[in-house]
């Protein structure tokens, strides 16, 4: 099992093929793009709008385990423990939904790298709570379109106030962009995830290449 480094927060790409006009082929070819280019993780999130079944979703989490491979890049599953240790993936990440964290702990604990989404206090007292959990994820931090379901935007000032109470590293989400990533970094959390500014940019490597930069900078 990989050890988890906050560091692999910095800049971190979510996405599935719903993200990229369900085209399986060009999902592949820009996640590649984005890896080569320095992104620090990848968690493959099948989701709203996927056009894929179990059998086209389970080639394409083996197929995404090769590239971050051969990038040495680490490899997260969206809400699926099984799927993440059938493919071999390096990390689940778990929503908030009913008792899942406790399942996956039960489950994958000890074998992949937990993160959790908490998005209000109470939540973020329950994963201080549970030693198994390696970071958290904290957004919609700004409106988001990513998301058909998302919650309403934190802002930053609640996302430094939760980033402040809680004993995890934090990684922000939700409408992320150039223009506020500087500002985002500053609640002073370990790392920012994004699918559409990577994703839907017509310069994948300049954008993460300006995203890594902006540590050195901060």
């Amino acid at each position: 099992m990989m050890k988890f480094n906050p560091k692999i927060l910095r800049v971190y790409l979510v996405g599935g093929t719903q993200d990229v006009d369900n085209d399986p082929e060009r999902f592949l070819h820009d996640v590649e793009i984005a890896l080569q280019a320095g992104v620090t993780a990848f968690q493959y999130r099948e989701k709203d709008g996927s056009q894929l079944n179990r059998a086209a979703t389970l080639k394409m989490a083996s197929l995404l385990r090769e590239l971050t491979h051969q990038y040495h890049v680490p490899y997260f599953i969206d809400d699926d423990e099984e799927l993440a240790l059938q493919v071999g993936a390096d990390g689940v990440h778990v929503g908030q939904k009913d008792q899942r964290i406790e399942t996956v702990i039960q489950r994958a604990g000890g074998q992949l790298m937990i993160g959790y989404s908490c998005n209000t206090t109470d939540e973020i007292a329950k994963a201080n709570q549970l030693p198994e959990v390696d970071y958290v994820g904290v957004g919609p931090v700004f409106p988001t379109s990513s998301k058909a379901d998302a919650d309403p935007a934190l802002g930053l000032s609640e996302l430094t106030r939760l980033n402040t109470v809680s004993h995890h590293p934090v990684v922000a989400i939700g409408g992320i962009s150039h223009a506020n990533l500087a500002a985002t970094l500053k609640a002073g959390v370990a790392g920012v995830a994004v699918i559409s500014m990577i994703l839907g940019s017509s310069d994948i490597t300049g954008t993460v290449k300006k995203m890594c930069a902006a540590y050195e900078k901060n």
